[in-house]
């Protein structure tokens, strides 16, 4: 068997009025996050990461913000058509780990949800998908709650 790794990080500013989307559920917050599509950051560091393990560029050249096709997208959707692509390129999902880098909200309620939810995205095992959070302890932009970053790691394997 063949084994490629990718590595994939995102990061989006908090925006006033719109839903907060992370692993494709809505989270309970005041603010959502700004973005071309719904802006889920899990989702977006996800899909790079395997784009990346395929050598197959990143989310930006595959779903650009400047096509509207793409406005108010639900990653979801994004990140299934990620799969196919890899899927195309003879690759099959290995697993998923991610860290959720965010000062607010609290994560770790939601974290079960969003590893049920992934793994059905990618058609794997729940176990396949590790999701952690940390904050930044008040440093820098995340620390001032100014938004939520992504830091995701993939393994893929020839089919």
């Amino acid at each position: 068997m063949k084994f490629r790794i990718g590595l994939g990080y995102d990061v989006h500013q908090f925006a006033d009025g719109r839903k907060l989307i992370l692993g494709g559920l809505e989270i309970p917050y005041d603010r959502g996050l700004k973005g071309h599509s719904d802006a889920d950051v899990l989702l977006h560091a996800i899909a790079d990461a395997f784009l990346g393990a395929a050598s197959l560029g990143d989310i930006g050249t595959h779903f650009p913000d400047t096509d509207p096709r793409f406005k108010d997208a639900d990653s979801s959707v994004l990140l299934q058509q990620v799969i196919k692509l890899i899927a195309s390129e003879g690759y099959e999902v290995g697993n998923v780990d991610a860290t959720i880098v965010a000062e607010e909200p609290k994560m770790s309620p939601h974290i079960p949800s969003m590893r049920e939810r992934i793994s059905e995205l990618l058609e794997c095992e729940p176990g396949d998908v590790s999701i952690k959070a940390t904050t930044h302890e008040k440093m820098g932009a995340i620390g001032r709650l100014e938004g939520i970053a992504v830091h995701s790691v993939v393994l893929i394997k020839r089919m």
